[in-house]
């Protein structure tokens, strides 16, 4: 089982997000670096992976919408991928 913590505090652009995504889950060099992306790699993921979000609402004061966005599309494919635990 793999354990993943999202840590959203400090996190100011939309391009800051997406970096940090890509580096906690070993997102391929083509992740495209928006919401649609981030969708289709976490629906792809086939380890059992548990994820812990910290400081989602920091998020989405800083980035608005984008951020709540970015929040709902982890917790939408956390329902759509059994490999996928929200903590």
């Amino acid at each position: 089982m793999k354990r993943i913590t999202l840590d959203f505090s400090g996190i100011a652009l939309r391009y800051e997000l997406h970096l940090a995504l890509k580096k906690a889950f070993g997102f391929p060099e083509y992740y495209g670096m928006n919401l649609d992306a981030l969708h289709d790699c976490l629906t792809d993921i086939t380890e059992d992976t548990e994820i812990e979000i910290r400081n989602a609402e920091e998020l989405a004061e800083s980035l608005g919408s984008y951020g709540a966005a970015a929040i709902h599309v982890i917790e939408d494919s956390a329902e759509e991928n059994k490999h996928i635990e929200i903590l």
